[in-house]
């Protein structure tokens, strides 16, 4: 493979890393929200993530079902508020590797303490400083993979056959970056788990406190 073509593939590989961007909340009406608005919204300020141009971002269904689910609270008067809508853009991403049980274990104390935006601390804010957070270290994951497509591309010895190679580092370079989603996936279901096992067992000890005897 001519070092034009590596340059070309490691671009492609990057491309869906410099793509990557946030819904600034202030562009988040700061009215409530009609279902057919919520989800028009969402398709134009997301449509740049959609692998196929007929994938759709965020439909009625879903959001029902988040809400059916309790996900989410439920709409004021069918309107969705502001924090539904951050709620919302935060469960685009997390239903790519996680399962709605999980996703609603680690929204209710979020929903229950900071969906209100009468508290300093509100979603908008946290929203804010988690995604300035994820975008300080983007510079570091683009240097991460430009690093793992390097060893990818040096993994084998080359066969001789230009298609081979690319065809063995290529699956060198999926199986490395698959490798860093399991892992992540497996800390992120550990730290689910230990928060379902500690309330667990608050609740239980409260039940058998002295006032349950």
């Amino acid at each position: 493979m001519s070092d034009n073509s590596k340059n070309n593939n490691l671009r492609k590989a990057l491309s869906s890393i410099a793509k990557l961007n946030y819904i600034n909340p202030d562009d988040i009406p700061n009215i409530p929200l009609y279902m057919d608005q919520v989800t028009t919204f969402m398709e134009e300020q997301l449509s740049s993530y959609k692998r196929y141009p007929e994938d759709k971002t965020l439909t009625k269904t879903m959001i029902n079902n988040y809400a059916k689910n309790n996900l989410i609270p439920p709409p004021e008067n069918k309107k969705y508020t502001k924090q539904h809508m951050l709620l919302l853009i935060f469960i685009y991403y997390f239903k790519n590797f996680m399962s709605i049980s999980d996703i609603k274990s680690i929204f209710d104390p979020i929903s229950e303490n900071f969906f209100d935006d009468s508290s300093e601390i509100d979603l908008t804010y946290i929203y804010k400083y988690i995604f300035d957070l994820e975008f300080e270290g983007m510079n570091i994951l683009v240097k991460d993979v430009a690093k793992k497509y390097k060893y990818a591309e040096e993994a084998f010895p080359k066969t001789g056959n230009d298609e081979d190679d690319e065809v063995l580092s290529t699956f060198a370079l999926i199986c490395m970056l698959g490798f860093d989603v399991y892992v992540k996936k497996l800390m992120i279901e550990t730290l689910i788990d230990s928060k379902k096992k500690t309330a667990d067992a608050d609740k239980k000890n409260n039940k058998g406190g002295p006032g349950n005897v």
